[in-house]
């Protein structure tokens, strides 16, 4: 029953990371756009830096889960 869990979580970890690996990309380019005010881009940044550690961390909680399934 642990392996169906963990392979539930890895799917899970895996789909939240593509969403935060998608947002942090937007959130770049916004940031990079001369055309937005400063504000909008400053804002884009500190989001795409949170997106960037919300990546990581289901990354890795993915990871983990692989490899809990196979065993």
């Amino acid at each position: 029953m642990d392996k169906i869990q963990n392979a539930a979580n890895y799917v899970s970890d895996t789909v939240k990371g593509a969403t935060s690996t998608a947002s942090k990309e937007a959130n770049k380019e916004v940031a990079k756009d001369n055309n937005a005010n400063i504000g909008t881009r400053a804002s884009a940044t500190k989001d795409a830096l949170g997106d960037k550690v919300d990546e990581k961390k289901h990354n890795t909680s993915a990871d983990v889960n692989k490899e809990a399934a196979k065993h």
